[in-house]
């Protein structure tokens, strides 16, 4: 039974769905970094908010560990290239919080526009200064929406409710989206020019981390105001501190800053600034429907493969997982045999798929057929660092699906560029479900995989099968089955023997000193 480590504050229904789905959870949260360390180890998932820092040094200590699941959408707590580099899967709920988040922004715009908190503070404090906050309307102002994402796009909605005109800068957002959200798509700078209010809604990432900084706010129109209620470090707060403080800033409204808790801050402590503790996830509805989404996430993983919101592997559903489970197989056999047989450095690898095979979600299948390629020479080898394992070594993989008609249902052919040269292994299913190899090195050749073989390649010449035969018997070596295939008469062929056991040392070394043997090597599936 797979067993669940829950470490931060998650709704109680939570534990009670991953039981109710058959894995074993316990909660602790509070832990020290130490105390996680000490007992991550015995987890096969972690299940996280933004309190526990899933660090390189913990994901080291997470021996079994196969799945982070962060209820809600940022994982700046989470070390994603170390959770890769071990074959950790590390999920999210983007969509989970969507809606809070927004209203959230929503909020900050008004209470930035109509001056508030600052109000609020005033009237409490047993004034009455009216002509003190004079406001900004929102109607018929430009919002700027940087990223139109889940949120972003419900921002979207909600501000031409309040009879804003929005445009929206997105490098992946299509012509079709953005006439569907009624949203006019611009460049950057065009934004940064027209809007009078900008909001940023991307993830951080290197493209993004300060995009708005001195030079960026510089192209804005004066008494533009700022609202960030994505992630911290989005806007370089120093220079906009600098911006408000000579007038060409009117405000900004922040939800999250670049080091949080935020106990200090430089915007801190000036009026025109909005601040809250990072709140846009923070309301009951949005608590409870992302904690129960990584729960279902998370046990669907553990209890039958499928894959949902995962930021370092493709989305599988149960159905595709089931659907996929023999050209998962036959696609990690073709990798292994591929592996079994590289003797010197990978330079590129490209894995087609034709007829059947090529209309369901490849990627898991070229995923686990790396797997199959790279095991062999390397250790910790699984499905999901596979990619990540390949690009550190800087190996070159293409995946490739044909249209095309071919002589089998459907078809996966692996080729591999090392040094030496270029080989490709070709595989099909039998009845939908037996994998098979039909072609090696562009010769054809059908067999079976099995525990115990010999692949050997071999000049066609006249009582080479003969003496193969009596080399292995007189070694009390039995041969299940014998699978030939060869160029042409006379020229390269290929023999793949499945055997009764392993083959020992001292008959291997026999059979490659045979007339005509080029190369003999035991393979294992």
């Amino acid at each position: 039974m797979p067993k669940v480590l829950i470490s931060d504050k998650l709704s109680e229904k939570a534990a009670e769905i991953f039981r109710e789905r058959g894995v074993e959870v316990d909660v602790k949260t509070g832990m020290t970094p130490e105390e996680l360390k000490a007992c991550i180890g015995d987890y096969d998932g972690l299940a996280i908010r933004s309190a526990t820092k899933v660090t390189a040094e913990i994901i080291a200590a997470a021996d079994n560990l196969k799945v982070v699941g962060r209820a809600g959408i940022g994982v700046d707590n989470v070390d994603i290239p170390a959770a890769t580099g071990r074959g950790i899967v590390v999920m999210n709920t983007p969509d989970g919080n969507s809606i809070t988040t927004a209203e959230h922004t929503i909020a900050m715009m008004l209470s930035l526009a109509r001056q508030i908190p600052a109000a609020n503070a005033s009237t409490q404090a047993g004034k009455w200064e009216k002509s003190r906050f004079m406001g900004t309307e929102l109607t018929g102002k430009v919002l700027g929406v940087i990223g139109c994402g889940n949120i972003g796009a419900i921002v979207v909605d909600r501000a031409l409710g309040l009879r804003m005109r929005v445009i929206a800068y997105d490098p992946f957002l299509s012509p079709d989206r953005a006439a569907d959200l009624d949203v006019e798509k611009v460049e950057l700078d065009e934004l940064l020019k027209r809007a009078d209010i900008i909001t940023l809604h991307v993830p951080m990432t290197d493209q993004t981390r300060g995009m708005i900084d001195a030079k960026a706010l510089a192209k804005t129109k004066p008494g533009v105001r700022i609202v960030n209620c994505a992630r911290g470090g989005l806007v370089v707060e120093e220079d906009l501190r600098a911006a408000i403080e000579s007038g060409h800033v009117a405000g900004a409204a922040f939800d999250v800053f670049s080091v949080e808790p935020a106990k200090e801050n430089v915007l801190f402590g000036l009026e025109q600034v909005v601040a809250t503790p990072h709140l846009g996830a923070s309301t009951a509805e949005a608590q409870e429907k992302v904690a129960l989404q990584i729960a279902e996430q998370m046990s669907a993983y553990l209890m039958t493969g499928a894959i949902t919101n995962a930021l370092n592997m493709p989305s599988l559903t149960a159905d595709e997982a089931k659907r996929l489970k023999p050209y998962m197989t036959l696609a990690e056999q073709l990798g292994s045999f591929a592996g079994q047989l590289t003797r010197t450095g990978l330079k590129a690898i490209t894995i087609e798929y034709e007829g059947d095979v090529a209309e369901h979600n490849t990627r898991p299948l070229t995923q686990v057929a790396l797997c199959g390629l790279l095991t062999p020479m390397l250790d910790t080898v699984n499905m999901v660092n596979a990619p990540h394992v390949a690009r550190e070594r800087d190996i070159d993989v293409a995946e490739v699906k044909h249209e095309r008609d071919c002589d089998y249902q459907t078809l996966i052919r692996m080729t591999v560029t090392t040094e030496r040269g270029e080989r490709s292994v070709a595989g099909t299913l039998f009845g939908g479900t037996k994998p098979r190899v039909v072609d090696i090195k562009g010769i054809s050749i059908e067999a079976a995989l099995t525990p115990h073989m010999l692949y050997i390649t071999n000049e066609d010449k006249p009582g080479f099968i003969g003496a193969l035969g009596t080399t292995l018997g007189d070694a009390g070596v039995n041969i299940a089955t014998f699978h030939l295939g060869r160029a042409a008469q006379g020229q390269g062929a290929i023999a793949l023997l499945e055997l009764d056991g392993q083959i020992d040392p001292q008959t291997l070394e026999k059979v490659r000193a045979l007339p005509h043997t080029k190369q003999a090597e035991p393979l294992r599936f």
